[in-house]
């Protein structure tokens, strides 16, 4: 079964909000549970509009299903001091773990973030999540540092990790 990488569309914000809250479903290593999701899809609509975040989704190419996606955003605002610096999300459906599918959509976010200036790629992961620290280290990233107790999953404090990727 073969998937397409493309840039998100303003339309897409509804499946792709459903794609979100599968993936909060699927795995303890997302920063929201399930249900916690505050976006609705004229906010995400908005959001890519106005270039706020750049999404690229994996979509099944028989179905047309996405199966996976990654964010860049600019949490902090297109100063000039910080428009450098791009922060990322990425979630990607748990059938389709380690398949490199994770790989393919850094590749994309990567490309496009060259092409448009961008310096500074960064993303915390959680420290447990050993197949995702594997994979960012992989594309280049480094631990610039460590989060302590910055999130609690099933009653449990989990350190992150800081890393990032400089072109």
């Amino acid at each position: 079964m073969g998937y397409i990488i493309r840039a998100m569309k303003p339309q897409d914000a509804k499946a792709f909000i459903e794609l979100l809250q599968t993936t909060d479903a699927e795995s303890n290593f997302m920063l929201q549970e399930p249900g916690e999701r505050q976006m609705n899809s004229f906010q995400l609509r908005m959001a890519v509009a106005t270039g706020i975040h750049r999404i690229f989704l994996a979509v099944e190419e028989e179905s047309g299903r996405f199966i996976g996606h990654i964010a860049g955003s600019f949490p902090y605002g297109r100063g000039e001091r910080i428009k450098h610096a791009m922060h990322i999300g990425i979630s990607v459906l748990k059938e389709f773990w380690g398949q490199g599918l994770g790989n393919t959509l850094f590749a994309a976010l990567e490309d496009w973030a060259q092409e448009n200036g961008i310096h500074r790629l960064e993303l915390t992961v959680m420290t447990h999540n050993e197949r995702g620290v594997a994979l960012y280290k992989k594309r280049g990233f480094e631990i610039e540092g460590t989060k302590k107790h910055s999130a609690r999953v099933n009653g449990e404090y989990i350190d992150e990790y800081l890393m990032a990727k400089l072109f």
